[in-house]
C-alpha cells in the first residue's frame, strides 16, 4: 500500500509540474518549455538517431519499443497469482482489464504532456537560451561533429524529474514503480517454477517444488528469481536486457493468444469465457502480431526464443508426464479422433488397406504379459488392439473404475498403445459373444480374436464340462461372427497372474477383502478360460508374507496412485517383480519377456493347410517385419494330394508367393497326409480322449463311439499332423500353422481339443490361425 501511495503521489507531482510550467531559465535552457503547441507538433513525428552510451547502432521503432515493452508486461501478474486469488475467474478478467485501462491511458496521456512540454534536445546554458542558440547541439572538433547537447526528451533520461514540482518525488515513484513490478515478478515467476516442478515436467527441477509456510510459499525458487535477477543488474545495461526479456514476454503472450484460441475452435463445452465480446479471431491476431513483433525487433533473438519453445514443448510431448490439465489439445485430439473415424465410416473397405485389428480375451493385461506382447508384435501402433476380460457376478462401478485403471495403467507402463474392455456374464461364452458384437466403434473394429491355449482342458469337469464347452463356444462365435481367430500356444504357458506382482494392481485375494472392507458386494473374478493351468504351478514363487494392502486397495479405488521407489529409466524384465516385490527366477523372467527380445535365427514355418483368404500366409509376414524376428525367414507348407504333381504344385506355390510380394526361404509340398498315423501317435490320442468317453450328451461334453467312428478321417489326418509337425518343424523359431473348423454340431468340445493338442503339444511357440475366408493378400501394390 505504501509504494502505491507514492507511486500515484509521483504521478500527480509530474502532472502539477507539467502544468505549472518551468520555473527558471535554468529548467527552460534544459528543454522544458511549458506547453506549447508548436512543441507537440515537431515531437509528434519520428526522428530515430543512433543510441547512447557508445551504442552507434541506428534506432527503429521496433528497437525503442523493445526497451519500453518490459514497462507493460505486469498485466499477468493476476494470471501469475491465480492460486492466490479468492475468485480467479472474476478478479482476473476484471482486474486484466482495469490495469490495461490505467496503463494504456496513463502512459499515453504522460507521454503527450512530455512531447508537449519539452523540446528534444537542449544544451542546457542559460546564455545560449537568452540568445537563443540552446538548441544548436553540433559543433566540429577537428573535422568531427560533436553533440553538445546533454538535455531535451533525446539526452536526458531523467526528465522527469525536470518536469516534476518536487523533483526527489519522481525518484520515490521510480523506486516505487521498479519495486511494485520486481515484486509482483518475483512472487509470480516462482510460483509459476513451483507448478512446473509439482508436475516433474522437466528434468531436476523438482527441488523447488517444496513450499514452506501456511500459503506454501516457493522459498527456493524465490532464491533462484533473486540471483538470475542479481545477475541481470550485474550487466548494467537496461538497454542490453530489455530487448531479450520483451522477446520472451512476448513469445508468452502469443502462446497465451494461441491457446485462447486454439480452446475456442476446439468447440470443448468446458470453454465458456465470461467476457462478453471475446472474439476468437482476435486472440489469433493477437498471437501473429507478437510473432511479427518478435521478429521485427531482432530476428535472431527470435529464432532463439522460438527455438527454445519448440524443444520445451517437444520435451514435455515426448516425456508425456502423468498430469492432466485439462488442455485444449485434448478436445483437439477428440475432435481429430471422431472425424477420422467418421471419414473411416464412408469409405468401403479395399483388401489393399487390411491389417489385422486384434481383440485380445487375455483377462487384466498383467495376467498374460506374453500373450498381450505377442499381439502388440502384429500391430505395433498402426492398428486396433483391445484387451478384453469377463468377470462372474455384478460389480459396482467403483470396482469396474478401478479395474480400468489398473489395466490402462499396466498397458502405459508396459509401452502397449491399446484399449481394455470388461463385461460382467455369468457365463464366459455369453460375456465374450457380447464383448465380440460391441467392441470397437464403426469400422475402427476388431476382425480377429486372438485366444491363450487352454493347455488345463484336460483337467475340465468332465460332469458338466462347462470351461471346456465355454473355450470351445468362442471359437464357435467368433467363427460365426466372420472374425478370423488364431490361438497362441507356448511351451510355457501364458498366465502368470500367481506369480508375477504389478504395482499398483490387485489381485484375486486383495480385490475379495477390499470388497467386504468397503462393503462392496462380493464378486469373484472369473478367470480367464485361455490359461495355461500348468505354467502357474511349476514357476510359482512361495507366497509372500501377509502385507497390509488394504490401504494401498483402498488407494486404488479411489483412482489414486501407489508408487514404489524405481529407476526411471527400466528394461522390460526390470518391470516384472514377484510377489512382495522379491525378484523373479531368471527362466521366468525369459519366459515372460520372451516377445519382447530378440529372437534366436532360424525359420518361421507356415502351414499352409487351407485357404483361409491368405491371413495364414499375412500374420507371419508381419512377424518378419519386426525386429524380434529378424533372423527369421519363412517356410512354406502346403498339402497334395498327388506324389506325380508335387513338382508343379511347388512352382505354382513359389509363383503365387511371388505375385503377393511375400519372400520366403523354401516351399515344401506334403504329399502323404492321408497316411495312417503310427500305433505310438495313436495311443497318445487315446491318453487324453479315455477320461471324456462316454454316452451321448445334447450338450456335447462327451466323446462317443459313434462321434470317433464318423470323425475316425479327420482324426488320423490331425494325428499325421503332429508327426509332420515333429519330423519338419521341432526346431524353428516360430510356428503358424491353418487352425480346424469346429463344426457345430459334428465334432464335441473334447475332441476337438484333443484334436489340437495333439498337433501343438511339445512344438516351439505355435500360432493356429483361421481366417474368416475374406482376401487379406492381393497381386496389386
Amino acid at each position: 500500500m505504501f509504494l502505491l501511495v507514492v507511486l500515484i503521489a509521483a504521478q500527480l507531482d509530474y502532472i502539477v509540474g507539467n502544468i505549472i510550467g518551468p520555473k527558471s531559465d535554468e529548467e527552460k535552457a534544459e528543454g522544458f518549455v511549458g506547453f506549447d503547441w508548436e512543441t507537440l507538433k515537431v515531437n509528434w513525428y519520428a526522428d530515430y538517431r543512433t543510441g547512447i552510451d557508445g551504442d552507434n547502432s541506428k534506432q527503429d521503432f521496433f528497437s525503442v519499443f523493445g526497451v519500453f515493452f518490459p514497462a507493460v508486461t505486469g498485466i499477468v501478474a493476476g494470471a501469475n497469482l491465480s492460486g492466490d486469488l479468492k475468485d480467479p475467474a472474476s478478479a482476473i478478467p476484471k482486474g486484466t482489464l482495469l490495469a490495461i485501462t490505467i496503463t494504456y491511458v496513463s502512459y499515453i496521456g504522460y507521454a503527450i504532456m512530455m512531447g508537449a512540454s519539452v523540446i528534444r534536445e537542449a544544451n542546457g546554458d542559460v546564455s545560449d537560451f537568452n540568445l537563443g542558440n540552446y538548441t544548436q547541439c553540433m559543433s566540429t572538433d577537428d573535422n568531427v561533429e560533436v553533440n553538445n547537447c546533454a538535455f531535451g526528451l533525446l539526452n536526458d533520461s531523467q526528465v522527469m524529474a525536470l518536469v516534476s514540482g518536487w523533483w526527489p518525488l519522481i525518484y520515490g515513484g521510480c523506486f516505487a514503480a521498479t519495486l511494485s513490478s520486481a515484486i509482483a515478478s518475483l512472487v509470480g515467476a516462482p510460483r509459476v517454477l513451483q507448478a512446473l516442478a509439482k508436475d516433474r515436467l522437466y528434468p531436476s527441477i523438482h527441488f523447488f517444488e517444496k513450499g514452506y509456510g501456511a500459503n506454501n510459499d516457493p522459498v527456493r525458487g524465490y532464491i533462484l528469481v533473486f540471483l538470475v535477477s542479481l545477475g541481470c543488474l550485474l550487466i548494467a545495461k537496461l538497454n542490453a536486457i530489455a530487448p531479450l526479456l520483451s522477446n520472451f514476454f512476448l513469445a508468452a503472450y502469443c502462446l497465451i493468444n494461441f491457446s485462447v484460441f486454439h480452446a475456442s475452435i476446439t468447440k470443448s463445452p468446458g470453454w465458456r469465457p465470461s467476457f462478453k465480446y471475446y472474439n476468437a479471431w482476435v486472440s489469433l491476431c493477437g498471437s501473429i502480431l507478437c510473432i511479427a513483433v518478435m521478429f521485427l525487433m531482432s530476428w535472431i533473438t527470435a529464432l532463439i526464443t522460438v527455438a527454445i519453445s519448440v524443444f520445451l514443448y517437444l520435451y514435455v510431448s515426448y516425456r508425456g508426464p502423468d498430469v492432466n490439465w485439462g488442455s485444449s489439445t485434448q478436445a483437439q485430439s477428440y475432435n481429430s479422433a471422431l472425424k477420422s473415424v467418421q471419414e473411416l465410416n464412408q469409405v468401403e473397405e479395399h483388401v489393399k488397406n487390411y491389417r489385422p485389428q486384434i481383440l485380445i480375451f487375455s483377462g487384466m493385461p498383467s495376467s498374460r504379459p506374453p500373450l498381450i506382447d505377442f499381439g502388440y508384435l502384429l500391430v505395433k501402433n498402426v492398428s486396433l488392439m483391445i484387451c478384453a476380460q469377463v468377470v462372474k457376478g455384478h460389480y459396482n462401478q467403483r470396482v469396474r473404475n478401478s479395474l480400468q485403471r489398473q489395466a490402462y495403467s499396466w498397458l502405459n507402463k508396459h509401452k502397449k498403445k491399446g484399449f481394455y474392455t470388461l463385461i460382467e456374464d455369468n457365463s464366459y461364452e455369453r460375456g465374450c459373444h457380447s464383448i465380440m458384437q460391441t467392441a470397437g466403434l464403426g469400422r475402427l473394429k476388431p476382425n480377429m480374436v486372438l485366444l491363450g491355449y487352454k493347455a488345463d482342458w484336460t483337467k475340465a469337469d468332465t460332469n458338466t464340462g462347462i470351461e471346456l464347452k465355454d473355450y470351445f463356444g468362442v471359437i464357435h462365435e467368433a467363427l460365426d461372427m466372420h472374425l478370423a481367430v488364431a490361438i497362441l500356444r507356448l511351451p510355457e504357458g501364458l498366465d502368470y497372474s500367481d506369480v508375477i506382482e504389478e504395482e499398483d494392481q490387485l489381485r484375486s485375494q486383495q480385490l475379495l477383502d477390499v470388497k467386504k472392507e468397503l462393503g462392496i458386494p462380493r464378486n469373484q473374478s472369473e478367470s480367464q478360460l485361455s490359461q495355461d493351468g500348468n505354467s502357474s504351478e511349476s514357476s510359482s514363487t512361495p507366497p509372500s508374507p501377509k502385507l497390509d494392502r488394504l490401504a494401498s486397495a483402498q488407494k486404488v479405488f479411489e483412482g489414486q496412485s501407489v508408487k514404489r521407489k524405481r529407476s526411471r529409466k527400466t528394461s522390460g524384465s526390470c518391470t516384472y517383480m514377484g510377489h512382495g516385490g522379491t525378484a523373479l527366477p531368471r527362466q521366468v523372467l525369459v519366459n515372460v519377456t520372451q516377445f519382447q527380445r530378440k529372437q534366436k535365427k532360424g525359420t518361421i514355418d507356415v502351414w499352409w493347410l487351407y485357404d483361409d483368404g491368405g491371413l495364414t500366409i499375412l500374420l507371419p509376414y508381419i512377424l518378419t517385419t519386426r525386429s524380434q524376428f529378424t533372423g527369421c525367414q519363412l517356410r512354406i507348407f502346403t498339402l497334395s494330394s498327388r506324389k506325380d504333381e508335387l513338382g508343379r504344385e511347388q512352382r505354382n506355390m513359389a509363383a503365387l508367393l511371388a505375385k503377393f510380394r511375400i519372400e520366403y526361404s523354401d516351399v515344401i509340398i506334403i504329399p502323404d497326409i492321408t497316411k495312417k498315423a503310427k500305433e505310438v501317435t495313436k495311443k497318445e490320442f487315446e491318453t487324453f480322449i479315455e477320461p471324456f468317453k462316454g454316452e451321448e450328451t445334447e450338450d456335447g461334453t462327451f466323446i462317443t463311439d459313434a462321434e470317433l467312428l464318423t470323425l475316425r478321417e479327420k482324426t488320423n489326418r490331425h494325428l499325421r499332423m503332429r508327426e509332420l509337425l515333429q519330423q519338419h518343424s521341432i526346431d524353428s523359431t516360430f510356428v503358424v500353422i491353418t487352425l480346424p473348423v469346429p463344426r457345430r454340431g459334428t465334432v464335441s468340445a473334447p475332441l476337438y481339443m484333443a484334436w489340437l493338442e495333439m498337433m501343438t503339444k511339445g512344438m516351439p511357440p505355435i500360432l493356429l490361425v483361421r481366417g474368416n475366408q475374406t482376401s487379406v493378400l492381393t497381386f496389386y501394390s
